[in-house]
């Protein structure tokens, strides 16, 4: 059976993977803060290894590593948790510079040193590298700067990835907005309901494994598969 490794899964968009993977009959070994709340959403999955920690936390992502490896190896890491910063979202003019380092940190500099580690058992199997990003890491709307340059520079380092590594995919995935709790604090006291659930576009991550398309930037929703296509299985 594959394996893969989800952080940020106790809910939104990495909860859905998590979900649409474990359903696909993939291990997955699920990542989320706080232990609570990443047991409580993964009960019931099958194959799912939930192990809480903070993805700023090298002890913690070492753990991650080796989970999988015991698993018998990796074939996907998708690096989901992120941080929003400040909301209301601030202005360049006065964003903390403080916020948008903790940001930084827990949107490229955990991500990077997440991949770094995983890479010797995604080289072994072939493996695929998935980097959560936004629109906003593309378009200037106003109140995105931190969040939206951090997804840029993660997209950056992502796409320089998938050109050095001869044996690892590295994908760009942009879900689209959705109905999340980060995108809640992105709109307090707005009402989000008309943007789509998670659970609508995490099948379109079995369309990209099936397909297996080269490195490079992906809309989810574009790769749900017909239900007559085959779904993706790892190596």
């Amino acid at each position: 059976m594959p394996t893969a490794i989800i952080t940020g899964a106790s809910r939104g968009l990495g909860l859905a993977l998590t979900r649409t993977l474990s359903a696909a009959g993939w291990h997955v070994v699920a990542d989320a803060r706080h232990e609570t709340d990443l047991t409580g959403a993964t009960a019931g999955l099958d194959r799912v290894t939930a192990i809480a920690g903070d993805v700023t936390d090298p002890a913690h992502r070492a753990d991650l590593i080796a989970a999988a490896d015991r698993l018998g190896g990796l074939d996907l890491l998708v690096n989901n948790a992120g941080a929003l910063g400040p909301s209301p979202l601030p202005a360049v003019a006065t964003l903390p510079v403080e916020a948008l380092r903790q940001v930084f940190e827990t949107n490229v500099l955990a991500p990077l040193a997440l991949t770094q580690l995983a890479l010797p058992l995604l080289r072994a199997g072939r493996g695929v590298v998935i980097d959560i990003t936004s629109d906003a890491a593309a378009e200037a709307y106003p109140g995105w700067g931190g969040y939206g340059s951090s997804k840029a520079a993660l997209e950056h380092l992502n796409r320089v990835l998938g050109v050095e590594e001869e044996t690892v995919t590295a994908w760009q995935i942009d879900p689209g907005d959705l109905r999340t709790r980060m995108h809640q604090d992105a709109f307090p006291g707005e009402d989000i309901s008309d943007r789509p659930l998670p659970e609508s576009v995490a099948p379109g991550l079995l369309g990209l494994l099936a397909q297996r398309p080269p490195s490079g930037r992906h809309r989810l929703a574009d790769w749900i598969p017909s239900p007559a296509e085959p779904v993706g299985a790892g190596r």
